[in-house]
């Protein structure tokens, strides 16, 4: 298919709606899996023998690459064709899929995620760049929301599909489900949509894009690793100071070049820094929370992998309330009041979560998870709106790109970081007295490995241990969340610029805050 404007007859063409059913069936697919992956943690975690910090390479892997690659990504697809680089990852998200269902031990898992990983960073932003090619101004708007509406409601089907998913298949299953979604996707790319391209975009920068994989790849694996290896292991302060040797070479370096694919001097804008500080401060409590819940509602409450995925569900749908909720209070009280209420909120409900107890029930934990749906709505979404805001029009496509990478970047930091305090915490409070020493050192990999020595020795001392242990590290992480969302909240009071909504034609057809920032995101990729 030839190379194409973005001429009325492209706008128009009667297949277009067509084709944003496979952009949506593929960005559903993405949405989904950042959730579904986390149900079926504990019941990997137990047949494949995966550790605590392995299951935190299982999710990180995929979100160290996806923020690493996302910059370039969207210039590959600029210089090479966007309709080309976007079934080049659909065919590499689905290729990970493929192996992540084969997989037959933990290693193979983390390879498939990464290799998953590379897929949706080549998606993720090209998906939403095709769309000037395909609608015009007139149609665009509901285009771009139906795509972002797809991506939300990715978060609550993600538990629910991979719990049912568990109950009736092996684990491989949420990975298998990737594959006829993705299929679809390429076949409509192939037959339904124009290739575009920019060949006056930046090239793509491989050294810089090396530093960025290589400097996060070194932090991740020196907090995941450094519960079990010690703070004071020569290998982990290498990593640590070989990732501050590297970020620091990609900032000089980027700060040198007269088009940079990381342009940070944005961060010079009060707006932008402060609103972006506080959405990946929230991506950083929602990722680490994640990891942590699924493992707490099967091991110890007792649930299967669909009940954990139900029980997720408060959760996502204040979160989905509160961002649509969020657009009328930021135009009534100004951003700044609204992404503080909400850090405050989420703090609140982050703190109350930290006094549960083995004894709480689902009820109690259904109250905070309400709460803290409604803080991550009201903050995260103005936030977002906020910094792409705070931007000149001119520099709008470099500013969503290094909040987006901001925002993976919070992700797998709170992955990292949360589950190693969570490992560690454990690992200490764990009563393993009596036990010989291999089957010691197994039960405090993980609360699901506790459970399975404790089901071959028979010892329900060790499950009442195991329980207690992890519902106190649960606590800790949460308490740190709240700690961390309140410091957020006070700077976002003293710093961040209280800017009302102005309402715009889009908005106001919309009613959906999520909607700007995805239109954002695609105006970023003409």
């Amino acid at each position: 298919m030839a190379t194409v404007t973005q001429s009325n007859d492209v706008r128009r063409d009667p297949r277009r709606w067509w084709a944003l059913g496979a952009l949506v069936a593929s960005m559903l697919t993405l949405g989904f899996d950042t959730t579904i992956l986390n149900v079926a943690l504990p019941t990997m975690a137990g047949e494949l023998g995966a550790t605590t910090g392995q299951q935190q390479w299982m999710a990180d892997s995929y979100v160290i690459v996806f923020a690493a690659l996302m910059l370039p990504a969207g210039l590959l697809g600029d210089r090479f064709g966007r309709r080309r680089m976007l079934i080049v990852g659909l065919g590499i998200f689905l290729a990970g899929s493929v192996a992540g269902a084969l997989a037959g031990d933990v290693n193979w898992v983390i390879a498939a995620r990464t290799v998953m990983g590379v897929g949706a960073a080549l998606v993720t932003p090209l998906a939403l760049s095709v769309l000037p090619s395909l609608f015009g101004p007139d149609e665009r708007t509901k285009a771009v929301g139906i795509i972002s509406a797809a991506s939300s409601l990715g978060l609550p089907l993600g538990p629910i599909i991979g719990g049912w998913l568990l109950n009736h298949f092996w684990w491989g299953s949420v990975f298998l489900v990737n594959i006829p979604m993705a299929a679809i996707g390429i076949a409509a790319c192939v037959f339904l949509l124009p290739e575009t391209k920019d060949p006056a975009s930046p090239r793509v920068d491989a050294l810089s894009t090396a530093f960025t994989a290589a400097g996060l790849g070194a932090l991740i694996y020196a907090i995941i690793e450094a519960p079990s290896r010690g703070w004071g292991d020569p290998l982990i302060v290498g990593m640590l100071v070989g990732s501050a040797i590297l970020i620091a070479a990609l900032v000089l370096r980027e700060r040198r070049m007269e088009r940079p694919m990381l342009d940070m001097t944005l961060l010079r804008h009060r707006g932008f820094l402060f609103s972006s500080l506080a959405a990946t401060l929230v991506m950083f409590v929602l990722s680490g929370l994640l990891f942590v819940l699924p493992q707490y509602l099967q091991a110890v409450l007792g649930n299967d992998a669909l009940g954990t995925g139900v029980r997720l569900l408060p959760m996502m749908g204040g979160l989905i309330v509160a961002a649509r909720a969020a657009q009328p209070l930021v135009g009534r009280f100004g951003s700044r009041a609204v992404v503080c209420a909400g850090l405050v909120v989420l703090a609140f409900a982050a703190i109350l979560g930290s006094r549960t107890t083995v004894d709480s029930g689902y009820g109690f934990t259904a109250l905070w998870l309400s709460i803290t749906g409604f803080g991550f709505g009201f903050s995260i979404v103005p936030a977002m709106d906020g910094a792409l805001g705070a931007l000149p029009r001119d520099r709008a496509g470099s500013g969503a790109g290094l909040l987006m990478t901001m925002r993976q970047v919070g992700a797998a930091i709170g992955i990292a970081l949360l589950g190693s305090l969570l490992a560690s915490t454990f690992r200490d409070r764990l009563d393993v007295t009596g036990l010989p020493a291999k089957a010691a050192d197994t039960a405090g990999e993980s609360v699901v490995a506790a459970h399975l020595v404790a089901q071959k020795t028979g010892s329900a001392d060790l499950i009442s241990s195991a329980n207690s242990a992890y519902v106190h590290g649960m606590g800790l992480v949460l308490l740190v969340c709240g700690v961390a969302a309140l410091a957020t909240a006070l700077l976002s009071a003293a710093f961040l610029p209280n800017t009302p909504a102005a309402p715009t034609k889009k908005e106001e057809a919309e009613e959906d805050p999520a909607t700007a920032v995805a239109i954002a995101l695609a105006d970023a990729g003409q």
